[in-house]
């Protein structure tokens, strides 16, 4: 008897889209008061030969104390002090990349940075173009990078912005200010030692501390925030409550304050930050405002948005006495202030989680006016 012949059947089956994102994360990471000490025993297995450097870009303010001598520099290593007084750019990222080509035969074994926020994105984005075509420009934006970045490492000498452990890459551009994000970015090795970040000015502890701060509460208020997110955020939130409303010693809060930074940064991997960061991004970009006192000025003036985190902000501030700059935006140019929203209601992820899919109902231009001159 003939069998009944059946329509050939793929065994492959049909790829549907991914409905979540796979995202990296740091994969090796040491923590502990003096761990820095470390650090040559960590990158010797990362040397490929004694012509392909580790390039070390610091924050200038080390330049003459001790920390430049306990670098593990050998062969032809080269430590570049770089000064975090403006946000990165990616002319900056362009101008130093075009150095380490032409300085060196081979491509560096790796990049080391050590600072705040700045020198960190600045490590990132180098590493990262030193192995992409083109000028870092192109690649502000989600997903773009194409080919790995080379070997990196952060280290942290400030804590508060999350930099050390997020995906992305925050510059300033010819057109915009926005991160390259991607899954090359990340750090390949962090390294959290407490004790750096001994001797950081109040006020600049304060303003990178709310950085932290800030991200936990646009995080946990936002229209993504899922239980990942939400385990992070809420116990960066706890840490910051207990460096700026408790009574720590100063090696607790050293070593609280930069876990609050570590949670706060992860607390957004599968979320987003919300006005504040995108109002802040709008202050960067036409004012030059640092990221830190920016995400202040913008804050202390969103309780329609944030009541019970404005509020907390002002007692924190008053705790710590903390006076902001006003009257920042007085002096703008109708031209200036229409940049400064524009490049704002760009952020338009940061809207969506604030505010939800109809946020643009929600939110004008001249909302957002009101909002900058009254900082």
């Amino acid at each position: 008897m003939e069998t009944e012949k059946k329509p050939a059947t793929s065994m492959a089956k049909k790829e549907s889209p991914a409905r979540f994102k796979n995202f990296p994360m740091v994969p090796r990471v040491v923590y502990g008061t003096g761990c820095f000490d470390q650090l040559g025993d960590i990158l010797l297995p990362k040397r490929k030969n004694s012509e392909a450097p580790i390039i070390y870009l610091v924050d200038e303010v080390f330049e003459h104390k001790s920390l430049p001598g306990r670098l593990p520099v050998l062969f032809n290593d080269k430590v570049i002090f770089i000064s975090a007084d403006e946000e990165p750019k990616t002319e900056q990222v362009d101008s130093l990349v075009r150095y380490i080509k032409k300085e060196f035969e081979e491509l560096p074994s790796g990049i080391v940075g050590i600072g705040g926020g700045t020198l960190l994105d600045l490590a990132k984005a180098v590493s990262i173009m030193l192995n992409n075509n083109g000028n870092a420009h192109n690649y502000q934006g989600w997903d773009l990078v194409g080919k790995p970045a080379i070997y990196h490492v952060g280290i942290p000498t400030i804590s508060g912005t999350g930099a050390e452990v997020s995906r992305t890459t925050v510059l300033l551009g010819p057109n915009k200010k926005l991160g390259i994000n991607s899954d090359y970015t990340t750090f390949d090795q962090v390294l959290l030692d407490p004790d750096l970040t001994i001797g950081v000015p109040k006020d600049q502890w304060f303003y990178t501390g709310m950085d932290c701060y800030i991200h936990c509460i646009e995080s946990l208020n936002g229209s993504f925030l899922n239980a990942f997110s939400q385990s992070y955020g809420e116990k960066a939130l706890d840490l910051c409550k207990e460096v700026f409303l408790g009574d720590l010693c100063p090696e607790e809060s050293r070593e609280k304050l930069m876990m609050a930074s570590w949670h706060g940064g992860m607390s957004i991997a599968y979320s987003q930050v919300g006005v504040a960061h995108a109002m802040s991004y709008g202050l960067s970009y036409v004012l030059g405002t640092k990221h830190g006192i920016g995400n202040c000025l913008v804050f202390q003036h969103l309780q329609d948005y944030y009541p019970e985190g404005v509020k907390l902000f002002h007692e924190m501030k008053r705790r710590h006495e903390i006076e902001l700059p006003e009257n920042i935006c007085g002096a703008l140019s109708d031209e200036e202030m229409d940049t400064m929203i524009s490049v704002s209601l760009g952020m338009e992820p940061l809207w969506e989680n604030a505010l939800g899919k109809s946020w643009r109902e929600k939110i004008s231009r001249e909302t957002l006016k009101e909002i900058y001159l009254k900082i």
